[in-house]
């Protein structure tokens, strides 16, 4: 029996994250995609379902999702794509469609060529044989990190005499974020810059607690860093950014804001709370993550193709 395919609609995010959560309980080992989450991807803005996303169903059951967006306004196309063991026929056809989808957003930018990226876990019920065959490798890896918060032991930490943290309390510190976010992010791999409306769509600010969201400060230098953690996953508290500009890096500012965010969840309950992070990044991050004990709880690949 062929598969039906069809477009996405809002009314499919309880059936899709339905899916994600069966794939994320073979990935993962349980399931940590919120109803949230989806709903906001499928309201991507500029993104046109009826174009940009696909259902394929055997039967009733939807057995893989897909979907394609463009922030980079020019070659750079994303794409998130998810299959069921069994059902790897749909996700080819998928894959099809999400190239063919991809090519024709990057020529309506007026790029010759499409640069698309799909992220994958490391060990992901997409057959890799497959993708491979259709010209896609691996480019990079990102680790999922993970650290068991203590309620009696994770307490705020005390600033040095020079240095505040400050919880972002108005306007004027979310651009200031904003702005911080920007250069520190910059030189990352596949950074892509955001005005600040776009960046407040990216963070999902409208479901965003910002008394989780702190500023750090120094006497000489002002602003120098931020975090932002949010509380809204149900598997776990949730570090979304860390930065330090370069100037202020070395001074230990960064574990600081870890550790304000761990005392921050483990006040609230929270027995567990995990980040993503590059494994080539050069900023130190990883070394960072590793002495204030977080450790790998699974692994994510970037996955590539140059379409023309």
């Amino acid at each position: 029996m062929p598969y039906l395919l069809r477009a996405a609609a809002p009314t499919d995010a309880p059936a899709v994250t339905e899916l994600l959560n069966d794939i994320d309980r073979i990935e993962v080992g349980r399931p940590e995609t919120d109803l949230h989450t989806v709903e906001s991807d499928l309201g991507h803005p500029g993104t046109d379902l009826e174009r940009d996303s696909w259902l394929a169903f055997d039967g009733a059951r939807l057995v893989a999702y897909a979907l394609v967006w463009d922030d980079s306004k020019g070659e750079r196309i994303n794409a998130d794509h998810y299959v069921l063991p069994d059902h790897q026929q749909a996700g080819v056809l998928l894959l099809e469609a999400i190239e063919t989808r991809a090519l024709e957003k990057a020529r309506a930018n007026g790029a010759s060529t499409a640069v698309l990226h799909l992220h994958l876990n490391s060990a992901p019920t997409t057959d890799l044989t497959l993708i491979r065959a259709r010209g896609w490798s691996v480019v990079r890896r990102y680790h999922v990190l993970e650290r068991a918060l203590r309620g009696s032991e994770d307490l705020p930490p005390e600033p040095p005499a020079d240095v505040r943290v400050r919880a972002c309390a108005d306007e004027a510190d979310r651009k200031q974020t904003h702005a911080l976010y920007q250069a520190t992010f910059a030189e990352h791999f596949d950074f892509q810059p955001r005005e600040y409306e776009q960046w407040l769509y990216d963070i999902h600010a409208d479901r965003l607690d910002w008394s989780l969201v702190w500023l750090v400060s120094t006497e000489d230098l002002g602003d120098v860093g931020f975090l932002i953690a949010r509380d809204d996953r149900e598997a776990m508290g949730w570090i979304r950014s860390l930065g330090v500009v370069r100037e202020a890096r070395g001074r230990g500012l960064g574990g600081l804001l870890l550790r304000q965010a761990f005392a921050a969840f483990a006040a609230r309950g929270r027995d567990t709370v995990g980040l993503g992070v590059d494994t080539e990044n050069t900023t130190g991050a990883p070394e960072l993550y590793a002495r204030n004990g977080m450790s790998v709880h699974y692994a994510v690949d970037t996955w590539e193709i140059v379409l023309s």
